[in-house]
């Protein structure tokens, strides 16, 4: 029986992000990467290569040789590993996953709100979401004690309110309990985590015992050192799969972060709407109890190739994209 003759493509895509969005040290005025075309016969596969600028260890140039030279072993038939960025890994597995129909069409749509602290604005978009209410605030951002202020205005203002807030490691425990302070010990057990509240682990450990604020793990995930375990004042882990790796480096995770009775919440690192609707896949399959952390389209001007259902963004077909190789 004859082997179908594999097919590739590597495209760049560019699209401009709304005024003011800033990661870290960095204003983002464009959302760049790469998408890669598997065909093999009559199947094929999209994946998304997008390095996060200030979060990745590698930058988008990195990532296209090492996707190139990915690319050229598997056009040879062969089954190349995958690359030890990130990012690489991830959107060459779900190419392939695609192409070997092993990544489901189901899909998890629904997605946790990011809030910018308004409770009425929240609680139109709140009464408009089936099942639990949860939404996001970023904390952080500004003094700790406005952070709490705000957190406790939010639990007060909507009793079935439950708060998922990402502080991206930027407190001294001292700037923690400071936020800590300022939400009602009666509400704190409706903030579902806090992601990373402390400049260290310890520290953040600390301070959920203190406090009774559960936290989860986000940027330690990544680190070679961490290990998924139980631990007092820990209930989830965030898996950003564009910093994390190949789809098979997530679903470890998350079977490891289940096994041990902890909640493993999928998450997006602004990639375009092909991403999305890929992460939201990859989440009802591997997560299908917990909602996943997708909000961040609106934070773009345009989608690209596939539409986020509901979504009334422009989308942007092939002919936008720059071809940078094709064999």
């Amino acid at each position: 029986m004859t082997t179908p003759i594999r097919n590739a493509a590597l495209y760049r895509y560019s699209l401009p992000m709304e005024a003011g969005i800033v990661l870290r040290n960095q204003r983002l005025k464009t959302r760049d990467g790469l998408l890669i075309h598997l065909q093999q016969g009559e199947q094929q596969g999209w994946g998304e290569i997008a390095p996060l600028p200030e979060f990745s260890q590698e930058t988008l140039e990195q990532a296209q040789q090492a996707t190139l030279l990915w690319l050229q072993t598997w056009l040879a038939g062969g089954q190349p590993a995958f690359s030890e960025w990130p990012s690489v890994a991830f959107g060459t597995s779900c190419a392939l996953a695609e192409l070997q129909e092993q990544l489901p069409l189901s899909a998890d749509y629904r997605k946790v709100p990011l809030c910018t602290g308004d409770p009425d604005e929240l609680f139109d978009v709140l009464a408009a979401l089936p099942g639990e209410k949860v939404a996001k605030v970023k904390v952080g951002l500004y003094e700790a004690v406005r952070d709490g202020m705000i957190v406790n205005v939010l639990l007060e203002a909507l009793p079935e309110l439950k708060l998922r807030l990402d502080a991206n490691r930027s407190w001294t425990r001292a700037k923690a309990d400071g936020f800590a302070k300022y939400v009602n010990p009666a509400w704190r057990d409706r903030i579902a985590f806090l992601e990373e509240p402390c400049k260290t682990r310890d520290e953040s450990r600390d301070f959920a015992l203190a406090t009774g604020i559960a936290i989860a793990w986000d940027e330690s995930v990544r680190e070679a050192d961490f290990v998924v375990q139980a631990e007092p004042g820990v209930v989830a882990i965030v898996i950003k799969p564009t910093l994390v790796g190949s789809l098979a480096r997530c679903r470890e995770l998350v079977n490891q972060a289940h096994q041990v009775g902890l909640s493993a919440v999928i998450s997006s690192s602004i990639e375009s709407s092909l991403g999305l609707t890929q992460l939201a896949r990859i989440a009802h399959w591997l997560t299908p109890d917990t909602v996943p952390g997708l909000d961040t389209l609106n934070l773009m001007q345009a989608q690209l190739l596939r539409r986020w259902p509901e979504s009334n963004l422009p989308l942007l077909d092939i002919d936008a994209l720059e071809c940078l190789w094709r064999n």
